[in-house]
Parts: C-alpha cells; sequence; structure tokens
C-alpha cells in the first residue's frame, strides 16, 4: 500500500500505529475500531464537531473539554477516550480522520482483510452487495471489508477504492471521456 510522504499523514500514521499497538497488547483492537468508526460517523455527519477538529481557533484547552464532555458522554472504552484527551491535549484533531483511517487500515490488515470504498448511485441490494464483495475478494485474494458511500453525482455504476487503486466505472466518468473525446475530433 502506498503511503503518502505529508507532514499531516505521518502525524496520523504514528497515532494511529500506538493506538493500534496498545488495542492490540489488550485485546482490543474490535472494540476500538468500532468506537473509531462511531466517531468517523460523527465527524462526516455533525458540523459543529468538525469545525472543533478542523478549527485552529479553538485553543487546545477549549479541544480537550470539548471531547472530554463527548467522552463522558460517549462513554467509549478507556483506551479510545484516552486517545482521544490525548489527541486534543496535543491540538491533533486535525489529524482525527486520518488516524480513524489509518487504524481501520492497519486492524484490517491484521486480519488479513483488505478495504475498499464502493460508491454508488444508489444503495446496493444485499446480493448485489454480496457479488461485489466476492469479485473484490477474487480479485484482492483477501477477505473484503466493504465501507459503502451514496452519491447520485456518478448516475450510475461504481466507484471501488482499495488502498491507492480505484476502478471507475460510473456513468459521469464515461460522460467525461466521451465529452472529452468528442472535443478532439471536433
Amino acid at each position: 500500500m502506498a503511503t503518502s510522504s505529508s507532514p499531516v499523514s505521518e502525524v496520523a500514521d504514528r497515532y494511529a500505529q500506538s493506538l493500534f499497538d496498545l488495542a492490540r497488547d489488550d485485546g482490543a483492537i474490535e472494540t476500538v475500531e468500532g468506537e473509531l468508526a462511531s466517531f468517523r460517523t460523527l465527524i462526516e455527519e455533525n458540523g459543529d464537531f468538525r469545525r472543533l477538529i478542523e478549527s485552529p481557533a479553538f485553543s487546545a484547552d477549549d479541544q480537550l473539554k470539548a471531547i472530554t464532555a463527548i467522552v463522558d458522554n460517549v462513554q467509549p472504552s478507556p483506551l479510545t477516550g484516552n486517545f482521544l484527551k490525548v489527541v486534543a491535549r496535543n491540538r491533533r484533531l486535525f489529524v482525527l480522520p486520518g488516524m480513524i483511517r489509518r487504524f481501520g487500515e492497519l486492524a484490517t490488515a491484521h486480519r488479513g482483510e483488505i478495504e475498499a470504498e464502493v460508491t454508488t448511485a444508489q444503495p446496493l441490494g444485499d446480493e448485489d452487495r454480496e457479488a461485489l464483495r466476492q469479485a473484490i475478494g477474487s480479485y484482492a485474494g483477501k477477505t473484503v471489508t466493504m465501507r459503502e458511500r451514496v452519491d447520485p453525482a456518478i448516475l450510475g455504476g461504481l466507484i471501488v477504492k482499495i488502498g491507492s487503486r480505484q476502478i471507475d466505472t460510473s456513468i459521469r466518468t464515461k460522460l467525461n471521456s466521451l465529452k472529452l473525446a468528442l472535443k478532439e475530433v471536433g
């Protein structure tokens, strides 16, 4: 898997690796992974929380107080709760999405799986989901964990991301390619 050399991704990788090592030693990989997935959803769906982690306008103290209140309310495992507090105390909340993504990658690799992000124009049915999981699994030679997104803007088809690879069979991309080819002809 290709890794990015940006300072932000390096910070995210270091924090995620540290948390993963602690979770592995405690036998809590699945627990922490699930809790982090809930925080990923919170980041995606709650604009106030997203602003808290993205904005440099909040002091470390403000971020720590807010994260402490959230941890007290949600009550994740002590490992996840303490991790989030350390990240806030060190003013690293802005890389939390990268940390969560990287932890998930480490956890799936630990289980001998790969994670595929699948984007479709409409939700997949159970039969289609299973057929896609089997197809990706035979391509990759591993068990597949799929994270699904719905984006009506792709019109149809699907986009599959596995690590740094992307397979785009969306109608939007095909139409854009056709437009480009027609411009070259005309």
